[in-house]
């Protein structure tokens, strides 16, 4: 087989390929002799259809297979041979003017670039820090009472307060019509947690059961409904019932309630300081690891192969239909999403792919056995059973897989921070958690 191969634009190549004739025919007579033995056709006995009938009726598509088979085997070795990184499907057509008794082709396709790293002791990265602190575990117990609180009825001429639950019956009417999802009776929601817009909240506040209110309601431009998005509704709402929230003592009932195995409080509050500080852990891991890798990335030079580009938006645009799906949008495998909506974070993931898999490569920063089940016995501790959440990992090597991933780029955090230059930054544990309660 002759093999050139041609340097086109940036990481474009071309290899030509050239294949004997002979070889390509004798392969699909040989299958053609196999199927022979096999096929089913009307009005022969299994196997003993001829030669000539099976050419005539499947030949088209052997000698398609067979030159498929033949040319990717071909490109594998060529590309082998010349030591070229493949990246992506080549693209193959047919070339003119091949010696006789030969069938040449041209196959253009992308490798992957050459990674230069800069110097990482002039990056700079800030590392953030928290701590968990008593009023984060004080926080965190009256999200759990919130959780088991009971409700009673309020009196007659007490009016809806935040923290209530309120029943009612409400109808919304846009240009004097009620609109999907615009009516309902016997609604219950708690005033104050955000389960409803806050004008429909301001609304209510302060009404006593059996009171009603009319008032307009802005839709945000950015609201699920669609059809009311960015559109003012006139609301009737009437209060029919009101209960009083009733949040459970922080005592020895409540902490054996929650399984604490000592039924203490003090053991309860020390239950709750473990699981955030695991919490805060991986949260303060994947905040610097987004740090790093955006100061890694900045170090980098490398083309960016365009057929690792367009397999990434592929699957970020599959994700996104998955996403439509799973939300109950009609026709979801229809929908138009523009490529150039995911190319900017297709080309970061592609750019962050190479570099890390180039630092890990030059460094020997791959994960370790002892690191795996290290990393595996943390994520299991927070289970009632972490032997069997462990079981669960091994047994399965795509998981193992996702895991080897993470302890990766957890090496390559802390390989960057003991180059680059560290910006140490306290925050609050608010601030870390992203959310109020």
């Amino acid at each position: 087989m002759a093999v050139t191969v041609e340097n086109l634009e940036k990481l474009e190549r071309k290899i030509t390929l050239s294949l004997p004739v002979a070889s390509i025919q004798n392969e699909v007579e040989s299958r053609l002799k196999r199927l022979a033995r096999t096929v089913k056709m009307d009005g022969f006995r299994p196997g003993k259809v001829p030669m000539s009938v099976v050419a005539q009726r499947y030949g088209y598509s052997v000698q398609y297979e067979v030159m498929n088979d033949k040319v990717g085997e071909a490109f594998a070795q060529a590309a082998n041979e010349a030591n070229l990184r493949v990246a992506g499907q080549p693209r193959i057509t047919e070339k003119d003017g091949a010696p006789e008794g030969e069938v040449s082709f041209d196959a253009v396709f992308e490798v992957f670039p050459e990674v230069k790293i800069g110097d990482l002791a002039s990056a700079e990265v800030e590392k953030v820090s928290a701590e968990v602190t008593d009023a984060a575990i004080d926080k965190t117990l009256d999200i759990l009472r919130k959780q088991r609180r009971t409700f009673a009825q309020r009196a007659k001429d007490a009016g809806a307060d935040d923290g209530d639950r309120v029943t009612v019956d409400f109808e919304g009417k846009i240009d004097g019509e009620t609109f999907a999802g615009g009516k309902a009776e016997d609604f219950q929601f708690l005033v104050g947690e955000g389960q409803m817009l806050k004008e429909f909240e301001d609304a209510v506040r302060g009404l006593k059961a059996g009171e009603s209110k009319t008032f307009p309601l802005a839709f945000p431009e950015d609201y699920h409904g669609q059809e009311v998005a960015g559109k003012t509704a006139d609301f009737l709402v009437t209060v029919k019932k009101i209960e009083a929230a009733h949040l459970p003592e922080v005592n020895e009932q409540f902490a054996k309630s929650l399984g604490i195995a000592d039924g203490t409080v003090d053991g309860l509050r020390g239950d709750i300081r473990t699981n955030l500080e695991r919490e805060v852990k991986f949260r303060l891991q994947a905040r610097n690891k987004q740090a790093v890798m955006d100061a890694l990335v900045s170090k980098a030079e490398l083309d960016l192969p365009n057929a690792s580009v367009l397999s990434e938006i592929s699957r970020l645009r599959d994700g996104a239909i998955a996403d439509l799906k799973q939300r109950g949008i009609k026709d979801a495998d229809k929908a138009e999403i523009p490529e150039d909506v995911f190319r900017p974070q297709a080309e970061r993931r592609v750019r962050l792919g190479l570099v890390v898999a180039e630092l890990v490569k030059a460094n020997k920063l791959e994960a370790t056995p002892e690191q795996l089940k290290a990393h595996i016995d943390e994520l299991a501790a927070s289970y009632e059973k972490p032997e069997d959440v462990v079981r669960w990992y091994f047994s399965d090597r795509q998981r193992l897989a996702d895991v080897e991933a993470v302890v990766i780029e957890n090496n390559v955090t802390n390989f960057v921070l003991e180059k680059a230059k560290v910006n140490d930054k306290a925050i609050s544990f608010d601030d870390l958690m992203g959310a109020q309660a």
